[in-house]
């Protein structure tokens, strides 16, 4: 009784503080705008941006008020229409995105974890990966595609999923190989003892004792795959997702301040969006575990 009514607790202080976040984030951006140092300075030692004018921090009350009006003067959809399509393009990318790396980082830790030589020659090459800029990378990946096949080049899009699971798939790997290293070595022997094979041991041992290794790290690989989708739509100028709105918007930034960051908004509500997905998915690995696991 009394560890349910503390998750009850638990859940409703959640709940709570999420729209008190960005009460707090507005609050703070509103007041530093009203009394925020005209030129800067320090407190306790911590550096102080000069305080700005509307065209770079706009009011939030003018952002929330751009998203009614048309994208430009004189279209038919306003511009809470035009990002929210943005949104659903870019989310569904980043999910083929995350659903590649996950495959490829479990398949890979499958491999680390079963040959030893294949752990110490993979990773440091996966860890060096990870430094690549992706701005930088994308661009490459267009024109490796458009080499192999001028309609491959075309669909710009298969660079960004490509880019999006390549920032996804690292968290998967490693995280999947300190699950499979976590079953209890008793209960490995225990297998051994029943003559299991190595691919038993996997699925019935090895698999359920790395699920709460693998939930943590879908959630970096689900926020990894929005990143490298949004930067490299933004790199490469993918028309229908919403790193090409920003991209596109921040050319207005002089004369249209509130309309870059309803692009801003919408990037940022992909992240929750995809931090939704990736909740109910570990809702779902974790729903037969005991409550000290899944802890």
């Amino acid at each position: 009784m009394t560890a349910s009514r503390s998750r009850r607790s638990l859940n409703w202080r959640r709940i709570i503080m999420f729209p008190l976040s960005f009460v707090l984030l507005g609050v703070a951006w509103e007041g530093y705008k009203t009394v925020g140092p005209a030129k800067g300075g320090k407190v306790f030692g911590w550096q102080l941006l000069p305080k700005t004018g509307d065209r770079e921090m706009p009011h939030i009350l003018d952002m929330v008020r751009r998203l009614a009006h048309p994208e430009v003067r004189g279209g038919k959809d306003s511009i809470a229409v035009v990002v929210l399509r943005a949104m659903t393009y870019s989310l569904w990318l980043s999910v083929l995105a995350v659903v590649l790396g996950v495959a490829i980082g479990v398949s890979l830790a499958v491999v680390m974890s079963r040959f030893r030589v294949v752990e110490r020659a993979i990773t440091p090459y996966l860890i060096v990966s990870q430094t690549i800029p992706i701005v930088a990378l994308a661009p490459l990946v267009v024109g490796i595609l458009a080499y192999v096949s001028r309609e491959l080049g075309a669909q710009k899009w298969i660079a960004a999923v490509a880019l999006g699971s390549f920032l996804a798939f690292f968290p998967m790997a490693m995280g999947a190989l300190r699950g499979l290293k976590a079953a209890e070595p008793a209960s490995v022997e225990l297998m051994d003892s029943y003559a299991a094979g190595w691919w038993t041991t996997l699925f019935k041992l090895r698999f359920p004792a790395s699920v709460s290794y693998l939930a943590p790290a879908l959630r970096l690989a689900g926020a990894s795959s929005v990143v490298g989708v949004v930067v490299s739509e933004i790199s490469i100028g993918l028309k229908p997702g919403v790193g090409r709105l920003i991209l596109s918007y921040s050319q207005e930034a002089t004369t249209d301040p509130p309309k870059l960051f309803t692009a801003v908004f919408g990037a940022g509500a992909l992240g929750l969006m995809m931090a939704g997905i990736v909740l109910a998915v570990e809702k779902m690995m974790m729903r037969n575990r005991p409550l000290e696991s899944a802890a």
